[in-house]
């Protein structure tokens, strides 16, 4: 028998001499212990900023084969041959070392067919391609009974086992299938159920990475890396929502919008060519009655496509006037912006970069050229801090003129000639590393650069989406699934990617309504809307060339079906409000997955149709081409269809009538809901009044406000309420009170009567009206 290795104790970290390579442990939390293997590469963690290490009590002991490290809520043992093995505080096994061989997919075929498979276009190699000195791979057993979610937005189904992927961002034109190994995020978490019992592992290495989720063989799951430390942590929780919280803890929350960004959004590429494009829009909005908040502005508005230029011909000589009067009708411009600066000596934004050195390099010193939308452009580099401020300084052009908020676009980096060879010149931090390292954070560090220079220019919670992203990236901004098509496939996928996306941390999320590229048609646009209508982000984004989608597009019955639900939309939104506010705290997204609220339930754990949001409404919507009726799952406890208030007991499955204008919804019951004002706009003007909806019989919810737009919430200026109803009394109390106003009535809507309270001052309490 091998003997144990020894070791070191240095606080929380336990180092295990192995042969080759040491190994270090180290307690972050009681439920997350990270696995470090030093492969002499140096820097620091993207996703992780701060040191998250908490005391922790814990215990190392030698068992004779296997050391034992142990905490309240995992335990690690370690062998002589290096296999980890994680277990729950009950010694219910999480994540364990396969020990057999893995099983190629291709070992049956030879040479000579090998070729003739790749001729025809074919490919039966490895996604992830094994370098000499770099490449390492984890292998861990898989259960049966196992299910596999998170990875960010992957394409294809909510449990992603029997899959594989890659993580190197890329912006593909292709229509995103199942089958799709990456897309335009990085987001290396995975989430498991392990014969019912749930664990997280994250995987924080930025080089190309490969997530094999039992495609090559049941057995078991894999990680590989080409090059980079093995740098995981393995995270554990009594349920799943503890899971994700731990998880967010580690990388970051989203941090509370402003509010009127939960709002309605139009964006077509080629609005922006114009200003008289752009009001025949707005004009549109509000001729039909439709609630908005923002309009989108492509890559149109600039002058020749170079960034932080704005086409003033375009906007009769005064962009900043347009933009003014837009928002004093209740409309934010939110333009976009790429990273590729054209390559112009007469261009300020590229002289300036090509002054200061802020450009990425060429291996012999010279600036890196490619081609995007402005024609040869050299590259912002990202990782660098000095760079991130002058990005972050850039975008005062933008927010001078008025803007709401920033879109960032093309990421990845995307390139029109080739791909960015991996050893250009990137910085990571302050030192010279490689494309192939910061590859897959450089649309975090854009990100995070527009962020802090949003957050010190316009003094409110920036709202920045972006389309590129790393794990953490959630810190600093929205994101969207990219450039969808306008398919029943990609409305499918919707829902998986959406709620996997909330499972890695992501919990702002939506994709472009209607799809972005094809062409829609009147039933795809309905259904794609109601699917969407609960979505954080809800944009309706398509392409130049495409078929025209706008709500008015396609006339009666769809634009009455769509503005039914834009204003039920905003009839939400202070629930979707309160949501974030919980989120912000706990890391649970808002657009949920079943599983996460029901894990105990076979059913739920791959449930591609069907979502939750938050605890207390299910949405099942309609995605198949010309279904009228759906089957609904709903677990258990007691529901009440949302249109017509019939009850149904859960754990079963029911048939949902669902013509061409009903989205089945479902509230459980015994649930107050907010319910918000019918309005065309967000107002930031304070409201002084609010409504809760009773589905039941009783129910107590608690309610948040505050300004809805800067960060003085974070100084105690918040209200939080608990509203109670039992037995017929109603009751408001004002559990924390520290915004002005408080709402001067508040009004509960039973099932057959309401009853109002107003605010009074003097005991800072609610009676009745």
């Amino acid at each position: 028998m091998t003997t144990l290795p020894k070791y070191t104790q240095t606080k929380q970290t336990v180092t295990l001499d192995y042969p080759q390579h040491p190994l270090q442990l180290t307690v972050v939390t009681p439920a997350i212990i990270r696995v470090f293997e030093n492969r002499g590469d140096n820097g620091q963690s993207y996703a992780i900023e701060g040191n998250k290490e908490q005391p922790t009590n814990y215990t190392l002991t030698d068992a004779g084969d296997h050391y034992e490290l142990k905490t309240s809520a995992l335990t690690l043992k370690l062998d002589a041959d290096r296999h980890v093995d994680a277990y729950d505080a009950n010694g219910n096994a999480l994540v364990t070392d396969y020990r057999g061989e893995r099983q190629l997919l291709d070992k049956g075929i030879d040479k000579v067919h090998q070729r003739l498979v790749e001729a025809e276009g074919h490919s039966v190699t490895k996604s992830t391609v094994k370098s000499d000195t770099g490449y390492y791979e984890v292998v861990k057993a898989l259960a049966p009974d196992e299910h596999l979610y998170g990875l960010g937005d992957k394409t294809g189904y909510l449990d992603k086992r029997g899959f594989e992927y890659d993580n190197w961002n890329v912006d593909n034109p292709a229509p995103q299938l199942e089958n799709f190994p990456n897309l335009y995020k990085s987001i290396p978490v995975m989430l498991g159920l392990k014969n019912g019992h749930p664990y997280g592992l994250f995987f924080d290495n930025t080089y190309k990475s490969h997530f094999d989720m039992g495609k090559e063989d049941t057995h078991y799951y894999f990680y590989s890396a080409v090059q980079g430390n093995l740098d995981y942590y393995i995270i554990g929780g009594q349920t799943l929502k503890d899971v994700v919280t731990n998880y967010t803890y580690l990388t970051g929350r989203v941090p509370l919008p402003q509010k009127w960004t939960l709002g309605y959004q139009q964006s077509r590429w080629g609005y922006s060519a114009s200003q008289a494009e752009v009001q025949t829009i707005v004009d549109g909005l509000k001729k039909y009655d439709l609630p908005c908040d923002a309009i989108h502005f492509d890559v149109d508005y600039m002058e020749g496509y170079r960034v932080f230029t704005w086409d003033k011909d375009k906007f009769e000589g005064d962009p900043k006037a347009f933009v003014a009067k837009l928002k004093q009708n209740g409309i934010k411009v939110i333009p976009i912006i790429d990273p590729g600066v054209k390559q112009d000596p007469n261009y300020h934004t590229y002289a300036e970069g090509l002054k200061q050195d802020y450009f990425v390099k060429t291996p012999d010193n010279k600036v890196y050229i490619n081609k995007v939308w402005p024609g040869d452009s050299a590259f912002p580099d990202f990782g660098r801090p000095a760079v991130r401020k002058w990005w972050a300084n850039n975008n005062k052009f933008l927010t001078d003129n008025g803007v709401g908020g920033v879109w960032i676009d093309m990421n990845e980096p995307a390139t029109f000639e080739g791909n960015i060879p991996d050893d250009v010149v990137f910085s990571d931090q302050d030192t010279p590393s490689t494309h192939a390292k910061m590859h897959n954070v450089y649309g975090h560090n854009m990100a995070k650069a527009t962020y802090e220079g949003l957050k010190s220019q316009q003094g409110r919670r920036p709202y920045v989406i972006t389309r590129a992203a790393y794990a953490g990236t959630q810190k600093y901004s929205t994101v969207w699934t990219g450039d969808n098509r306008s398919i029943w496939p990609h409305i499918q996928m919707m829902i998986p990617q959406l709620c996997n996306l909330g499972l890695s941390g992501f919990s702002f999320v939506g994709t472009d309504i209607g799809g972005f590229a094809s062409d829609t048609n009147a039933e795809l646009l309905t259904r794609w809307i109601e699917a969407a209508i609960f979505s954080p982000l809800l944009r309706n984004h398509a392409a130049m060339g495409t078929r025209r989608q706008e709500p008015w597009a396609f006339g009666e019955p769809t634009l009455s079906i769509y503005r039914k639900y834009l204003k039920l939309r905003y009839r939400f939104i202070p629930y979707l409000y309160d949501l974030f506010a919980q989120e912000s705290q706990t890391g649970l997204p808002v657009m949920r997955p079943l599983v996460l609220n029901y894990e105990d339930d076979p059913r739920t754990r791959d449930l591609n149709d069907e979502y939750m949001v938050g605890d207390d409404v299910l949405v099942a919507p309609v995605v198949q081409k010309s279904q009228t009726k759906r089957l609904v799952y709903l677990p258990a406890g007691k529901w009440i269809d949302f249109w017509n208030n019939r009850e149904y007991t859960g754990n079963q499955d029911i048939v949902a009538d669902a013509p061409l204008a009903k989205l089945p919804l479902f509230i459980k019951k015994d649930t107050l809901l907010p319910w918000g004002a019918p309005v065309s706009h967000i107002s930031e003007e304070p409201d002084t009044t609010m409504t809760f909806k009773l589905f039941g019989n009783a129910g107590t919810y608690t309610h948040y406000q505050d300004d809805g737009l800067d960060f003085n919430y974070q100084n105690g200026e918040f209200n939080r309420y608990e509203i109670t109803v039992k037995d017929g009394q109603v009751a408001v109390d004002l559990l924390h009170h520290g915004y002005d106003p408080a709402y001067q009535t508040i009004t509960v809507d039973l099932p057959d009567s309401s009853v109002t309270l107003t605010y009074d001052r003097a005991s800072d309490g609610y009676r009745l009206k």
